[in-house]
């Protein structure tokens, strides 16, 4: 293979130096990646080097002699040999992208590039054509095409710098790249101002090619030089594509200037000579490290003395390079260059080492190749080296894998890491017999945040969650955030005491508010605990423990920690059911009113009814709402059992206005997990005046449990909207909260029901009686009704009466009874 090239770039030798030059050579394609071929004019392969045989998956003796359109895809070979003919009477070089197909049938693209050789009369006499394998860089392209436009124009254009042009060829627009190569404003790429950043050999032919294709519509493909920043010029390759309307006219051009100078060197250099080898390099920002056995020299390329960060003058020595290499890997590199000085080392080596460049002490990853050229008497003759900065590569294969196992977010190992994590915490306490505590964290109010405040108040509160927490652990604790609203820590050689001592420290330290854009945010959680070998032996069972604990630490004890307990198992699995069977009853349309009457207790007159929510099992008849209890702490279900009753009240409602029945007002009870809901008052307003019932026909009836915590602001604006509105608004179970005075003072409260509770010890406590005369006094002076709820005795409503209480509700005046009685309670009232 030498002897051929050496005949079409330089002329025959015969002395040892041509020979050691022939060798590097020979290192120097090998090393550059390319596949090298030489035809005689009628086309036939008279050598090719190894590179092509590799890449063509056929024998030596079988390429040499054959047409290398042979060996081509049939498409492609019939496109490559109209190229060949066509340039072969001209002489002139040419490229195209063609695919190989091994034996195999694996397909192989290709870059080629075919230049022509001629005899002393111009006639041509041979070709030599370079080879570059693209399969990678094609597959690539098309896995991250999202449609098959996209793939096209990325295969075809393969952009370094975009631009677009109007229909008639003006830019008008082009990416910051323009301003990093040429260090000219984006301004100078528009119009046609582009054409003075080119070569000036270049204008003619470049402008020509443009505005024919601007005419015709064809795409663009040409090469030329262009001005860079430091006054020199870069070859690139121009492309570009015109999209198209319906009619065919053109839209917009879009294009892509292709920086193609390294391989516009690299062809030089594997035509002419081996120092056009070195320019290719320098080009491709490869350092290459020349070492000449016969004499003991040693050369650097400036772009290897620039990887290190060494002046264009520092010495090529190796206690140079050494001196740059980070003190852990020296004795790696050491090792390779006394191995190959020795010719212990096999012809092909390679190895990756830190440096620290000598300027700056920036720590950089170099990946050195190199080959061993043995002189003609066996003796080692040259080395040669090539340099490439992958720091780039090796920090973006870092980043995946660090964010294939953390949470963006927070910064702290996702679910996937945490469950390695708990399982060889596992593992190691297995081995010496201690425990592992592990507790969940739940963000209280991560939903109101998000959906009262914003998204990005709740990541702010995610992220103090897990600053907090890390602050409270330390390193005493692997945390992790499993996604959600949800954290956990491993507690390795502790027990139950010691996990709860440390959680409910931590939780004190979320519990402190914060502020974000001037809103008060709080940061409260919830944890659940569980215990190896105690709460389970496996990573699964020991989460599912801790996470039973953490729902019913949510249940009953917010704000605080609960470890796991048998028992919690039976509880959860009862409070899944009841919300399973909340949910088929409200999608089945199972939930239904019945109305308990309001009596005025002077006259037994029924003045209205509060409705109460029943359900009906097809097992079971009609049921209590107790028996669903835990439905009505969850916003969706809850809305939706919600929506359901308001409707059928609605439309009772206006039955009887219809039927001219005077059931006077309707009052329902609106859970706290309702006020969470932001359409809330729209849906309820909305309802009644579609049907035209009268607001004033209907009461709100809530617990004093919507005034506490951070909705409070929330439940007031709710309820100011729906006593402007005419709604009456009652409050239920007086006397069993907190702060019940200042919630009569603070929110606009009409109605003032005392809890059952009072009222039915009425006759054998004093204190309850107490109570009661105490806020039929408070009523009365607030100029708020007062309803005494549980009556069941005629003692308790004549007590009633006689301290002054005028209304009340009870199974002593009726129990609670479906809309078709509500006519009869009416009339049987009357009688």
């Amino acid at each position: 293979m030498n002897e051929h090239i050496a005949t079409i770039t330089q002329p025959a030798a015969s002395s040892s130096r041509h020979a050691t030059s022939q060798d590097a050579l020979s290192a120097a394609l090998r090393l550059a990646g390319v596949g090298v071929v030489t035809r005689d004019r009628h086309g036939k392969i008279t050598e090719a080097n190894a590179v092509f045989i590799n890449l063509v998956g056929r024998p030596h003796s079988e390429v040499l002699g054959t047409c290398d359109v042979h060996l081509m895809h049939p498409v492609d070979g019939l496109r490559f040999a109209e190229l060949y003919r066509a340039n072969l009477a001209t002489g002139s070089s040419f490229e195209a992208e063609i695919r190989y197909l091994t034996p195999a049938n694996v397909v192989v693209w290709c870059v080629t590039h075919s230049s022509f050789a001629r005899d002393g009369i111009g006639r041509v006499t041979s070709s030599v054509m370079v080879v570059r394998d693209v399969t990678s860089d094609r597959l690539a392209t098309v896995s991250f095409s999202e449609t098959e436009e996209d793939a096209r124009y990325v295969i075809e254009l393969s952009p370094q710098i975009n631009w677009t042009a109007t229909p008639d060829g003006m830019i008008e627009r082009v990416n910051p790249r323009w301003a990093e190569i040429t260090g000219a404003d984006l301004c100078t790429a528009l119009g046609e101002q582009w054409i003075e950043k080119l070569h000036p050999d270049d204008v003619a032919n470049a402008t020509a090619a443009w505005m024919a294709s601007v005419k015709t519509k064809v795409p663009v493909d040409i090469e030329y030089r262009l001005s860079t920043h430091d006054g020199g010029h870069r070859w690139v390759r121009a492309r570009a594509s015109a999209r198209l309307d319906e009619q065919g006219d053109v839209v917009r051009w879009y294009g892509t200037l292709e920086d193609i100078n390294d391989r516009k060197l690299t062809e030089h250099a594997l035509r002419d000579s081996e120092e056009r080898f070195r320019l290719a390099a320098q080009a491709a920002g490869i350092g290459i490290w020349d070492y000449n056995a016969l004499d003991d020299r040693r050369e650097w390329s400036d772009e290897f003395k620039a990887m290190l960060g060494l002046p264009a003058d520092a010495a090529s020595a190796v206690a140079t390079a050494l001196a740059c290499v980070v003190p852990d890997d020296r004795h790696n590199l050491q090792a390779l260059i006394s191995a190959v000085e020795a010719g212990d080392s096999g012809h092909r080596f390679e190895t990756m080492v830190r440096i620290r460049r000598s300027d700056t002490g920036e720590e950089r990853w170099m990946k050195t190749g190199g080959w061993r050229i043995e002189a003609p008497s066996g003796k080692l003759g040259r080395v040669l080296v090539t340099i490439r900065d992958v720091t780039e590569e090796r920090t973006v294969e870092e980043r995946i894998r660090w964010t294939a196992s953390h949470d963006a977010m927070t910064g702290l190992p996702n679910r996937a890491a945490f469950g390695e994590k708990l399982e060889q915490a596992i593992a190691r306490a297995t081995y010496s017999e201690t425990n592992v505590a592990l507790a969940l964290f739940d963000v209280d109010h991560l939903k109101e945040t998000n959906d009262t405040i914003g998204h990005d108040a709740g990541d702010r509160l995610l992220q103090t969650a897990a600053d907090r927490l890390r602050l409270a652990f330390g390193e005493r604790c692997t945390l992790a955030r499993l996604g959600g609203d949800e954290f956990a820590g491993i507690f390795e050689a502790s027990d139950d005491l010691d996990m709860s001592a440390q959680v409910q420290a931590a939780l004190e330290a979320l519990r402190e508010a914060f502020t974000h854009d001037g809103r008060i945010l709080d940061c409260q959680s919830t944890a659940g605990g569980s215990v190896f070998p105690i709460h389970g032996t496996t990573a699964a069972e020991l989460l599912k423990s801790a996470d039973i604990a953490l729902y019913a630490a949510k249940a009953r004890h917010r704000g605080g920690l609960l470890t796991f307990k048998p028992e919690m198992r039976a509880d959860l699995q009862r409070r899944s059911s009841m919300i399973s069977i909340a949910r088929d009853a409200a999608r089945e349309d199972r939930i239904i009113p019945y109305y308990q009457p309001k009596v005025v207790l002077g006259s037994n007159r029924i003045f209205g009814f509060e409705a109460l929510l029943r359900w009906h099992s097809p097992q079971l008849g009609l049921q209590l709402p107790g028996t669903i209890a835990a439905a009505f702490e969850d916003l969706d279900l809850a809305i939706a059992m919600s929506e359901r009753m308001l409707t059928q009240i609605v439309e009772d409602m206006r039955r009887w206005l219809d039927e001219g029945v005077d059931f006077g007002r309707i009052a329902v009870n609106l859970s706290p997990a309702e006020f969470r809901q932001d359409a809330l008052v729209p849906r309820i307003l909305d309802r009644l005046h579609k049907s035209g019932v009268p607001t004033s026909r209907l009461e709100l009836e809530v617990t004093e449990t919507v005034f506490l915590g951070r909705d409070a602001e929330t439940v007031a604006h709710a309820l100011e909207a729906f006593s402007q509105a005419g709604i009456k608004i009652a409050l239920d179970d007086f006397g069993t909260g907190f702060a019940s005075l200042t919630h009569l003072k603070t929110f606009p409260v009409d109605v003032i029901k005392i809890d059952r509770s009072f009222v039915s010890n009425l006759d054998g406590d004093a204190g309850d009686a107490a109570i009661v005369d105490a806020v039929v006094g408070l009523g009365r002076r607030l100029g708020m009704e007062v309803v005494a709820e549980g009556v069941e005795t005629s003692v308790q409503a004549q007590y009633l009466r006689d301290c002054g209480c005028e209304y009340g509700q009870g199974y002593l005046f009726g129990k609670a009874a479906p809309a078709i009685m509500v006519k009869d309670m009416l009339q049987n009232a009357r009688n």
